[in-house]
């Protein structure tokens, strides 16, 4: 089947930065089509209490923002279809989209697909996902004021999330399976350092316990294959983030790690009239706010592209 259609923007994604992109698109009344995915709102459905987000003095909860932002583009417009897009062909404008047999045109797209971080591939972690067990430090790190945390990973994330714990948490113990670091140097050295940070290594995290929060983690020595009990309240996962971008890696560029690359303070790729913004293009700030700002930007862009070439 194929829809004849021809669209003014076609989103694709629906964390913060595509669904705020969809809310100034349909202001705009650009009547944008928006593919949610069937995992549709990003890395904030995993996210319990968000209390970083402007406008929300007693915080919010993840999937409630995302919620909150969705209805918001509904009641503007948005047209939402909860499917995953399959491929995509930007070789010549108008832009396909494909969604199973279904294709879809656009004089614009707006990615945002977002990045999923790297998670160990315990069961127990995902039981205490949000209830303990995040990959935010700068999202989740003020909820653990006093208390011990561990951090996992070996790079310059894990350094960075662990110094930025030490702000709040009474101990953070970083726990890597290599004797070496792949972070740099000064990095490596202000961790050790720091009076509130232990290191352990080489140990890998085996299971997660607890009863409705985290209590603790158990840990495996490399060589010996010991386990020790490390009691925690939180386990901040810094082992990475690869960002969904499966679907564009023939035809839009990426940097080594795989996010898209978008030109100067733009969000535009290097196909005209195709965008990027949230955590597909950013490997820096990876914040639901910064998420939507650029989702902000890529909607106008795309509505200013949209009136040059009428």
């Amino acid at each position: 089947m194929f829809i004849m259609t021809i669209r003014d923007i076609i989103i694709i994604g629906s964390g913060p930065a595509g669904l705020t992109a969809a809310i100034y698109a349909s202001r705009a009344e650009l009547k944008p089509l928006m593919f949610e995915g069937y995992k549709a709102g990003g890395q904030l459905m995993l996210t319990s209490e968000v209390e970083n987000y402007p406008g929300f003095e007693k915080g919010i909860m993840g999937p409630k923002l995302i919620e909150e932002m969705r209805k918001q583009a509904l009641r503007f417009g948005t047209e939402i279809v909860t499917k995953d897009v399959t491929k995509v062909d930007f070789s010549k404008a108008p832009y396909t989209v494909e969604v199973g047999k279904d294709k879809y045109q656009a004089k614009t797209v707006i990615i945002s697909t977002g990045a999923n971080a790297k998670w160990l591939g315990l069961e127990s972690e995902q039981k205490f996902m949000g209830r303990g067990v995040t990959s935010c430090a700068t999202c989740d790190g003020a909820f653990y004021k006093g208390k011990e945390v561990v951090v996992i990973g070996g790079g310059d994330s894990a350094m960075e999330e662990a110094l930025f714990l030490t702000k709040f948490a009474s101990k953070v113990t970083i726990i890597h399976r290599r004797d070496e670091f792949r972070a740099s140097k000064i990095m490596i050295k202000r961790a050790q350092d720091h009076e509130k940070i232990e290191i352990k290594t080489p140990y890998s995290v085996t299971e997660v316990f607890g009863e409705k929060l985290v209590q603790g983690v158990k840990v495996k020595h490399s060589d010996s294959e010991d386990i020790e009990e490390i009691p925690c309240n939180g386990m901040f996962v810094a082992i990475g983030h690869k960002p969904n971008t499966e679907l564009f890696k023939d035809q839009l560029e990426v940097d080594e790690a795989g996010y898209l690359i978008t030109k100067g303070k733009s969000t535009e790729t290097n196909i005209k009239g195709v965008f990027a913004c949230g955590d597909v293009q950013d490997h820096t700030y990876k914040q639901a706010i910064t998420a939507a700002g650029s989702g902000c930007k890529s909607a106008i862009e795309a509505e200013r592209y949209l009136a040059e070439h009428e």
